[in-house]
């Protein structure tokens, strides 16, 4: 139904940079430099033989593998190379002849896809491994042609009339995305349908819809899960998706940042090394992408508190390798997936002011922009 055109590019394609990106020490401190190799060295030494630290969640190893690529690790090179080439043979290895990239429970058919496919384009952009590029060309079209009539997914791989809420979308979104900043084409119809969907789940706090009138969008208003349900993960998702898709200049994007930095702006630093997260792994994950791509007074108001929760909440027992350094989810998912989920989140949020990874990158893709919808 749609085409993917894949477009090999020589500068994506090429090594990591060898220094990192940070805009000074407000973002990177020698603390938050520890806290991520110690959370690294514990991926490292509780990965396991088959590289899924006891997970057959294809979404949840391809976190394992963002934690490593985010820190400037490429697949088969340098100190944590074989790990991240591990995670991501066990994904290539499990990927179905269909495309889908999940072999648990098909209710989570369309999480660990979007996940793994966007964890995929990411490898794929800073390696010339052959082995990725028809996996991932086929989990592309998969996402496209399970898209629902109204522009979102559900939680299987079909394509029905309606999506089923706006947590799907996110994954979807940043995998489509994550293609195009690893040089693949992406089609325009998919990423315009998408656009209506997602904001479809914004909801003004009068419940008024009528966003012509100036005076419903100056209301304060938040991205909802389903329509009626607001979290702070839905307002950074909601956030994440528009600016994924090119909607830079979206007036929903302000409203959500306010929701953000209510929260994260006065963040307490006080974890006491117990490895639980200060807050879930799936919130902080998409929070810290929101903050980080819409930037400005926000990111730096808000980042350098969440950097130093992190540090302080980090578990340390230096006598122990299979709990030193890890950070565990306070919600989602328990045991060793757990504390890979946590950690992985953890890493990959304190190696974001490398900028090493193609998502990451500084600047727009004006292409991907489109006539608002409003």
């Amino acid at each position: 139904m749609n085409r993917w055109i894949v477009i090999y590019c020589a500068l994506v394609l090429g090594c990591f940079p060898c220094v990192a990106q940070a805009e000074g020490d407000w973002e990177i401190t020698a603390e938050s430099d520890a806290a991520l190799e110690r959370g690294l060295k514990w991926l490292a030494a509780n990965q396991g033989p088959e590289g899924n630290w006891e997970s057959n969640d294809l979404g949840l190893v391809g976190m394992g593998a963002l934690a490593f690529l985010s820190a400037g690790h490429r697949p088969g090179h340098g100190k944590y190379g074989p790990h991240v080439e591990k995670a991501l043979d066990y994904m290539l290895k499990n990927a179905k002849p269909s495309g889908l990239l999940n072999i648990s429970s098909a209710q989570r058919d369309m999480y660990n896809h979007g996940l793994a496919t966007f964890v995929l384009g990411q490898a794929y952009g800073v390696t010339t491994d052959a082995r990725i590029s028809p996996v991932l060309d086929k989990a592309l079209k998969l996402i496209a042609f399970t898209q629902c009539e109204n522009g979102g997914w559900d939680y299987q791989a079909r394509r029905q009339k309606h999506g089923h809420d706006l947590s799907l979308a996110v994954m979807q979104a940043k995998a489509l995305r994550g293609a195009v900043d690893s040089g693949l084409e992406v089609s325009p119809e998919v990423i315009n349908l998408a656009i209506k969907s997602v904001r479809a789940y914004y909801r003004a706090s009068s419940g008024k819809q009528n966003f012509d009138d100036p005076a419903v969008r100056a209301e304060p208003g938040q991205f909802t899960y389903d329509g009626n349900r607001t979290s702070l993960a839905m307002a950074a998702c909601g956030v994440v998706c528009l600016q994924e898709f090119g909607e830079y200049d979206d007036w929903r994007i302000e409203r959500n940042l306010q929701v953000l930095v209510a929260k994260f702006g006065n963040l307490p630093a006080d974890g006491k090394h117990g490895g639980q997260l200060p807050v879930d792994a799936y919130t902080l994950y998409y929070c810290g992408q929101a903050l980080y791509q819409v930037g400005g007074k926000a990111w730096q108001d808000c980042y350098p508190r969440i950097r130093e929760a992190l540090i302080a909440s980090q578990r340390i027992d230096t006598n122990n390798p299979v709990q030193d350094g890890h950070w565990t989810d306070t919600q989602h998912v328990s045991g060793k997936p757990g504390q890979l989920y946590g950690t992985a989140v953890g890493c990959f949020v304190l190696a974001i002011p490398n900028r090493y990874l193609p998502i990451l990158q500084e600047g727009k893709i004006d292409s991907l922009k489109r006539k608002p919808a409003n």
